[in-house]
């Protein structure tokens, strides 16, 4: 991403590549009930293409839930219809045997990789801004769109300065002196889902793991739950997304979790390097092969 003078402020925002792999603890693989149902894709039904706007009619996709069964033993966690757990437990996934790609579409992560699960079906542009923290701004804004709660949608700068779709909408353009960022209405009306995903390419400009880190929401340990995630503020920081979570008779509790990163590259689930793809909720740490050991104290929502 170019960066010009007045930008110097909002550095922060970059983040780059993580630390050596440090897998630990993964519980056993999930037995599958029958692999051709899993890796089965569909073109995307009325439904998904109403709940995921940014899908093409042209692709062909099957759900994170489907595709993706707990661990013998353990059993997804109930969550709210109509809620961001629900919406992520949803997501539609390109076919098995998909690499990782980055904005430019160079090849960055094997489809054969231990550490890669499965890729997600969103769009990255062709620009170097839909990074890690940006991929979760992303994933919660178009759950908000599909819910029709459009004036919920407002994401912090790196500053702390709030940006919100409906002043976008609205014509709203940031102007920015120093550290002080001022709204001037500069920009044509326009609320279309196109009109959206400039709005949030603007965010993804400003906002990074600072932002993330900076939310008031921290849920407790024992309350994490799909779209909670653990981020470390920095440059470079990181943030990887709980996308679902099971649990065992005896209470312990295993996730799912996936991650974008630097540079812009696919959104994809990812897994501890064995065993399968579920994380084990209970060390002291989240133990992840791309960056140090997250504390629970960096558990965050939206």
């Amino acid at each position: 991403m170019r960066l010009l003078p007045w930008l110097l402020f909002l550095l922060p925002t970059l983040h780059t590549g993580a630390a050596t792999p440090v897998p630990e603890g993964a519980p056993e693989a999930a037995t599958p009930s029958s692999p051709a149902a899993e890796n089965a894709t569909h073109p995307p039904t009325r439904e998904e293409l109403s709940r995921y706007r940014w899908l093409s009619k042209k692709v062909s996709v099957r759900s994170l839930e489907a595709a993706i069964p707990p661990p013998p033993g353990f059993t997804r966690g109930a969550v709210e219809p109509g809620s961001f757990s629900a919406w992520l437990r949803g997501l539609p996934l390109r076919p098995s045997g998909t690499p990782v790609r980055d904005f430019q579409g160079n090849e960055i992560m094997a489809a054969d990789s231990p550490l890669l699960s499965a890729v997600v079906e969103l769009d990255v542009s062709n620009a170097d801004l839909q990074q890690c923290a940006d991929s979760i701004i992303r994933l919660h804004a178009e759950w908000l769109w599909s819910q029709g709660r459009k004036d919920r949608i407002a994401y912090r700068f790196t500053s702390g300065h709030l940006a919100r779709w409906t002043g976008y909408a609205a014509g709203d353009r940031p102007e920015i002196s120093g550290r002080k960022v001022s709204w001037v209405r500069t920009g044509p009306e326009a609320r279309s889902h196109t009109a959206f995903r400039a709005y949030l390419d603007m965010v993804f400009t400003y906002a990074g793991t600072y932002s993330l880190a900076s939310e008031k929401n921290r849920p407790a340990r024992e309350d994490v739950q799909p779209g909670d995630f653990f981020v470390e503020g920095g440059s470079p920081g990181h943030t990887v997304l709980v996308l679902d979570v099971a649990v065992n008779e005896a209470g312990e509790r295993v996730a799912l979790l996936g991650q974008g990163s630097i540079p812009a590259q696919d959104f994809h689930i990812f897994t501890p390097g064995q065993g399968g793809p579920w994380f084990s909720l209970e060390a002291e740490t989240l133990v992840t092969p791309f960056w140090t050991p997250f504390p629970w104290s960096s558990l965050r929502r939206l």
